[in-house]
C-alpha cells in the first residue's frame, strides 16, 4: 500500500474547510469508503462552497427586501398622516367687546352640554355654518355685523 502524498499549501491554492461530517468519521469508516480522485474532491468542496456563498446571497437579499419594504411601509405611514394634518396658521383679529362675550356664553353651553371647546374651535364651527348656508343668508349676516377699527384697542384708564 502505498501512502498519500501530501503537499505543502502553496499561495495559490486555497484549502476549504472540512466539513462536520468529515471531521466527525472514524478512520475505520475513512478505511470503508472507496477511494476518490483528488479531482472529484476538490469540485464537491467547490460546490459546497458555491451553495454556502448562493446561501448567504439569498439571505442577505432576503433581509434587504425585509428592511426595504419596512421603510417603505414607514414613509406611507408617515405621508397618511402628514396629509390628514392641516398646516395650521396663527393669526389675530379685533372683535368688538360684546361679540367676544357671546364666545364665552357659546363656550358655557357646550360645558353644560358635556363637550369642552376652545375659542378658536367655536369660530371655525361658525365658519362651517356660514359655509353651508346660502349666499342669500351669508349676506345678510354680514351686513349685520358692525365694521370695527382693526388693530389693537387702545389702553383705558
Amino acid at each position: 500500500m502505498t501512502t498519500p502524498k501530501v503537499h505543502k499549501p502553496t499561495k495559490s491554492t486555497f484549502h476549504f474547510p472540512k466539513s462536520a461530517e468529515a471531521s466527525d468519521a472514524t478512520p475505520a469508516s475513512k478505511a470503508a469508503k472507496p477511494r476518490q480522485s483528488a479531482r472529484v474532491k476538490r469540485v464537491d468542496a467547490k460546490t459546497k462552497a458555491a451553495e454556502i456563498v448562493k446561501r448567504a446571497a439569498e439571505a442577505v437579499a432576503e433581509e434587504v427586501a425585509v428592511k426595504a419594504k419596512a421603510k417603505s411601509e414607514k414613509k406611507e405611514s408617515v405621508k397618511k398622516v402628514s396629509a390628514k394634518k392641516e398646516k395650521v396658521v396663527r393669526d389675530s383679529f379685533t372683535m368688538p367687546k360684546t361679540d367676544y362675550d357671546k364666545l364665552a356664553i357659546l363656550k358655557k353651553k357646550c360645558l353644560d352640554a358635556g363637550v369642552a371647546v376652545k375659542k378658536s374651535e367655536l369660530l371655525r364651527a361658525g365658519l362651517k355654518l356660514l359655509e353651508s348656508t346660502s349666499e342669500k343668508r351669508l349676506l345678510a349676516a354680514i351686513a349685520a355685523v358692525e365694521t370695527v377699527k382693526t388693530g389693537r384697542p387702545t389702553k383705558s384708564v
